[in-house]
């Protein structure tokens, strides 16, 4: 359904004959004024481009939670058949906001969207290829409740034979410790392993734990707190948005966490977008990510000097990577 949608918007949609670059700009001048609405719940955000049957899983899982009070499923541009079938589930479940028509306008920007759409208190942005498990919304809810604000709480991620995948805890992300953990180098040599940046080897904490950077896949903050942080940055077009409104958030005087209990199985690369473009995007995402940082001239120089690195790298890790079509099967981990 798109009731709630606000007529401006309505009508964007509703245009088939609107230019892409037309709607790029309106979505880019979207601000995160919130609706209020004085009734408890959750919105959960999910932002769906060529995923997969998986996807409908990860609906499933979404649906069976009663702490779901909106479900807002961005779609930025789905083959025809899945495209009907999400519409069919808009029109079946009356909690369901479905906003189709604007093509790929990227994630940042899409998820900002379904920011500015919901009406509830929290938020939470779950990726098409991750399931809820059992309590996983409420025990986000109770570790962000009262934190300093701010607040970004994000879930462990699974793999699909339940141990923890990588990226959900994350340390530092800097260009030389980037370059670590593509090219796997601390595996190689042991005395890069400080420079990890993922913590999945450590030992897993009994509560939620402070953590520089977690996964976007999936994570909780407060509508008001994602107002504060001014959403994503929608410069980012595909990854790295996570870890760029992590470090804004612990640079306002909030908190990061990484919630171990609170738990997702997140299938992983099941997108069928053509590799190179994701990794592409990642890099230019990186880079883009490190200039943001980058105070002084030594910095600035650094992360020139070691940016066609990370982009060549990143496209290089497409080469590993099959395309998947929209009718194959998901490969499992």
């Amino acid at each position: 359904m798109n009731h709630n949608l606000p007529s401006s918007i309505t009508e964007l949609l509703a245009s088939r004959k609107l230019a892409s670059g037309e709607a790029r700009a309106f979505m880019s001048h979207l601000d995160m004024t919130l609706y209020d609405n004085p009734a408890g719940g959750v919105t959960v955000i999910m932002i769906v481009y060529h995923t997969g049957q998986i996807l409908f899983e990860s609906i499933e899982a979404v649906l069976k939670d009663p702490r779901v009070e909106q479900f807002i499923i961005i779609d930025n541009g789905s083959p025809v058949a899945m495209a009907e079938r999400l519409k069919a589930l808009s029109e079946t479940y009356d909690h369901i906001l479905l906003v189709q028509g604007q093509g790929n306008i990227g994630f940042a920007k899409a998820a900002n969207l379904g920011a500015h759409l919901a009406n509830q208190p929290w938020l939470v942005f779950l990726n098409p290829d991750a399931q809820l498990r059992p309590g996983c919304i409420d025990k986000l809810i109770e570790a962000a409740t009262g934190q300093a604000s701010p607040c970004i709480v994000g879930a462990r991620l699974l793999n699909p034979d339940l141990t923890e995948q990588r990226g959900a805890r994350r340390g530092e992300v800097t260009p030389v410790t980037t370059l670590i953990s593509l090219l796997h180098l601390s595996r190689v040599f042991k005395s890069l392993r400080k420079y990890e940046i993922h913590l999945e080897d450590e030992v897993l904490p009994d509560a939620p734990i402070s953590v520089p950077t977690i996964s976007g896949a999936c994570f909780i903050t407060s509508r008001n707190d994602f107002a504060r942080l001014k959403g994503f940055d929608a410069r980012f077009f595909l990854h790295v948005e996570d870890v760029d409104l992590c470090w804004r958030a612990r640079q306002m005087g909030g908190a990061v966490l990484f919630h171990p209990k609170a738990e997702v199985v997140h299938e992983g690369q099941t997108s069928r977008a053509e590799p190179v473009f994701v990794e592409w995007n990642k890099g230019v995402g990186l880079v883009y990510y490190f200039r943001k940082r980058a105070d002084t001239l030594w910095r600035k120089l650094y992360v020139l000097a070691l940016s066609p690195f990370i982009l060549g790298v990143s496209v290089a890790r497409a080469s590993m990577r099959p395309r998947l079509r929209d009718d194959d099967e998901v490969p499992a981990e």
